[in-house]
């Protein structure tokens, strides 16, 4: 059974498997992170080109992750030792920055998560580098288009199952994989926290929707079949058949009368072409 705990935001909360409801702070809260997450992602459109390497992207989060006056949750998270994750083509999520340069024609997402003031503000977007083939642009556009359907089923009394079914439903119709292992997840004074938010499943089922909850949906959909292995380096993920692999990510809260997306972009770039 699902248990909800009404929190109060100044406290250390305890990762227990409830759902947290907060309140007015932490909205505010989590505002402040979103709009930073935002506005790195932003920022890192213009940069995003041939020839740049992961690790000099990598840089630039870190650096507006402290300007901002906010650390980067991922640095130290669980031994990883960067401030963001870069997935390039058919890595699914989790890529790790390094001396790798882009090339023409990739698909590349961006995630990343400033930790300001005690809250998360986790978000990731797709870009384009240089001239990318129209199947993989296609396969972005969709995936943009399952985070907002999905966003669209956010609202109170609806359940997790509607966001997922809404999601499922959206990218099968494009013969695209939705992958299962991976999912959303309750988010704010902790990284990781319930719900889980899966990108499949039934209408109706799984926990209520209730204001003030937080959570993010970030479907990772694939151009080929569902399945993801690990690498060796016990992060990065990858499709199984090598297919291309898009992800969006946005932190929202549940309201009264439907959801506040936390990380929306400030100068309306929201999805690629920008």
């Amino acid at each position: 059974m699902t248990e909800y705990m009404t929190v109060d935001d100044n406290d250390v909360l305890p990762r227990d498997g409830t759902i947290k409801l907060h309140g007015p702070a932490g909205f505010d809260g989590m505002r402040k992170a979103g709009r930073l997450a935002a506005e790195i992602l932003d920022a890192l459109v213009p940069l995003v080109q041939p020839g740049v390497t992961t690790q000099a992207l990598d840089d630039v989060v870190r650096q507006m992750t402290l300007d901002g006056g906010a650390v980067p949750a991922t640095l130290g998270y669980r031994g990883y030792t960067h401030s963001c994750c870069i997935s390039i083509n058919h890595v699914v999520c989790h890529g790790i920055p390094s001396d790798k340069t882009l090339k023409d024609g990739d698909i590349v997402n961006i995630d990343v998560t400033p930790l300001l003031d005690g809250w998360h503000g986790d978000s990731s977007r797709m870009y384009l580098v240089g001239d990318v083939a129209l199947k993989a642009r296609r396969l972005v556009e969709v995936t943009y288009e399952c985070l907002m359907i999905g966003i669209e089923q956010a609202r109170p009394g609806a359940r997790l199952g509607d966001i997922g079914s809404a999601i499922q439903n959206h990218a099968e119709r494009q013969r695209y994989g939705v992958v299962r292992e991976f999912c959303g997840h309750g988010v704010g004074r902790l990284f990781h926290d319930a719900p889980e938010v899966v990108h499949a499943g039934r209408p109706g089922t799984g926990p209520e929707l209730r204001p003030g909850m937080f959570f993010t949906i970030e479907p990772m959909i694939n151009l080929g079949k569902p399945p993801v292995k690990i690498l060796e380096d016990g992060w990065t993920a990858v499709t199984r058949d090598r297919s291309l692999s898009a992800q969006f990510e946005h932190s929202i809260g549940i309201t009264e009368t439907g959801c506040e997306i936390f990380t929306a972009s400030p100068t309306g770039l929201h999805s690629p072409p920008y």
